[in-house]
């Protein structure tokens, strides 16, 4: 069972002349009254007894007083803690009467639970920090977080590059008569040569053809003219035309072949070439925006894992509150991060995570709750009583919600102790030592 304060007696602390209170086991204990009171003190007094010397005021001594401070906790558990004398000594006494010290309260007092602002100052991040330690998942946490910072700069870098492609794809013009390989000129060249060479082997074949019309003639007239040879020279006559045959027949099936597109081609090789390079640098672009908008997308994929399992990891937490979580490193209460929450909802926050960090630990403690109206202090100390949780806090405020009210270091309507007799300086006379 966690340990609370029953009873506590007060005299002499910064602003306190004499206190003694039973604060409520569970719910809220407001300390009532004015400014400057002595309410903050009874807060830095139990703080002080049960959290040690880091917790010891500056000037810890009512001012005008010359009786040190005596602090008196009796603790749920029968504990009674006392701080008392010139140098305010510690004294642990547990029930059977044995001593103890400042590490037996340690082991059951958590810090934060004297000093409940200082977490709520804490930057939201801070916040959720301690909340994902004490659960035992900060150290996981904080690896996927890593991990998915590093995956979604590189996306965003990826992503960066792939919209560069694309943007440089569109501005890209695009010949689609163009062909899809850079044209060379020596093939070019080359091609008009064979062409030449084969024109060239046609008039040849051509020429022939035309001498051997002109041998025809010749040997026709000399037939005419020399008929007594006409025998001798038959033969002769029979082969010319049987190659004059040959040969028309060979001069008929003959087609030269045109060099202009070629010749065009040559002219604009220049021309064409720009037109390639410039579809190749389109086709690039569009491959290396695709390429990289694939990468995009893997990382996405990534990501939503690494998120998924952070989601996995809180959700199978076990957080001290049901609606409270913990989303891109902030603290997350019923839909709302910190700034956000009203009053009862952080008080109910913060509460929650300092008894999660110590559960031996039952109380808290809260100054100026005069920020939170009374329905919100109703609602607060409603969870505090089904919580089975003690707060013991102050508010600039004499009204009925107030459990008692502190005036001039006093609780109003107590008995109060008689003042304190200052000693007086001795006056000297004459003869008298």
């Amino acid at each position: 069972m966690s340990m609370k304060i029953n009873k506590l007696e007060i005299e002499n602390v910064k602003r306190i002349k004499a206190v003694k209170m039973e604060p409520t086991a569970n719910g809220l204990t407001i300390i009532g009254g004015r400014n400057n009171q002595g309410k903050t003190s009874v807060l830095d007094s139990i703080a002080w007894a049960l959290g040690g010397e880091a917790f010891r005021p500056s000037v810890a001594t009512r001012e005008g007083s010359v009786i040190p401070p005596n602090l008196r906790v009796v603790m749920s558990n029968g504990l009674i803690v006392e701080r008392k004398g010139k140098n305010s000594t510690l004294k642990v006494t547990d029930p059977s009467g044995q001593k103890a010290g400042q590490q037996l309260l340690d082991s059951f007092v958590e810090k934060l639970a004297l000093n409940l602002p200082k977490f709520m100052e804490y930057t939201g991040k801070e916040k959720a920090q301690t909340l994902l330690k004490i659960i035992g998942v900060g150290d996981q946490l904080e690896r996927l977080e890593a991990q998915e910072k590093e995956l979604y700069d590189r996306r965003r870098t990826i992503g960066q590059i792939a919209d560069q492609k694309e943007k440089y794809a569109k501005e890209q013009p695009y010949y689609p008569e163009a062909p899809k390989e850079l044209v060379s000129p020596s093939e070019l060249i080359r091609q008009q040569q064979e062409i030449l060479a084969r024109n060239g082997e046609n008039q040849r074949k051509r020429e022939k053809k035309t001498e051997l019309e002109a041998k025809k003639v010749v040997l026709e007239n000399k037939v005419e003219d020399l008929k007594k040879e006409l025998e001798r020279l038959r033969d002769q006559l029979g082969e010319i035309e049987q190659d004059l045959m040959t040969a028309s027949k060979d001069a008929e099936d003959l087609h030269d072949e045109s060099t202009a597109e070629l010749e065009a081609s040559l002219q604009n090789i220049e021309e064409t070439n720009r037109k390639v390079r410039a579809n190749l640098d389109k086709d690039k672009a569009e491959d290396d925006a695709r390429t990289y908008r694939e990468q995009y997308n893997s990382l996405t994929a990534e990501i939503t894992k690494v998120r998924d399992s952070k989601t996995e990891l809180l959700n199978t937490a076990e957080l001290p509150l049901p609606e409270l979580s913990v989303k891109d490193g902030e603290l997350i209460y019923k839909g709302q991060q910190w700034d956000n929450m009203s009053g009862s909802d952080r008080l109910k926050v913060a509460t929650a995570i300092v008894r999660k960090l110590n559960p031996e630990c039952g109380f808290v403690l809260l100054d100026k709750l005069e920020q939170m109206d009374l329905d919100n202090l109703k609602e607060f100390g409603a969870w505090l009583e089904a919580e089975g949780l003690q707060a013991i806090a102050t508010r600039v405020s004499t009204g009925e919600e107030c459990s008692i009210l502190i005036e001039d270091g006093y609780v109003v309507g107590a008995d109060q102790p008689a003042e304190e007799a200052v000693p007086q300086p001795k006056s000297w006379q004459k003869g008298v030592f």
